[in-house]
């Protein structure tokens, strides 16, 4: 198993199986939503990252009706929460993932990188 995969459910106490299609699932919104160079830099440095962005990431994941609501009035972080919530994640679960995610990108990626995409995704900064 990847150890983004690993270092994530250990730390946040969740399944290595939903902590995969969570971090695919973020991964996958940093990519759509974010600044193109630096999310890419950031995936490619991470190992593994670019697997889990291809597997899950988060296109008509769970949510049903409401988070094809929330992706029609704009969806942004308000959207993949609730995606997150749809494989069930509470606040404190997703804020873990998002935090320790953000950590192991830093390791790989570099501050610099890292803040570049924090910073061109609206609402993103409070969760990490």
């Amino acid at each position: 198993m990847n150890e983004l995969v690993t270092r994530v459910a250990d730390n946040v106490g969740i399944a290595p199986d939903v902590a995969e299609k969570a971090i695919g699932m973020m991964l996958g919104f940093l990519q759509r939503e974010g600044d193109d160079g630096a999310v890419a830099r950031m995936i490619t440095a991470i190992p593994g990252a670019p697997e889990l962005v291809a597997a899950h990431n988060g296109e008509g994941s769970g949510g049903g009706f409401l988070s094809g609501l929330m992706s029609s009035l704009g969806g942004g972080i308000m959207g993949l929460g609730q995606q997150l919530m749809g494989l069930g994640l509470g606040m404190g679960e997703i804020t873990g993932l998002a935090r320790e995610t953000i950590a192991v990108a830093r390791e790989h990626a570099g501050s610099e990188t890292v803040d570049q995409v924090v910073g061109s995704v609206p609402g993103l900064s409070q969760f990490v």
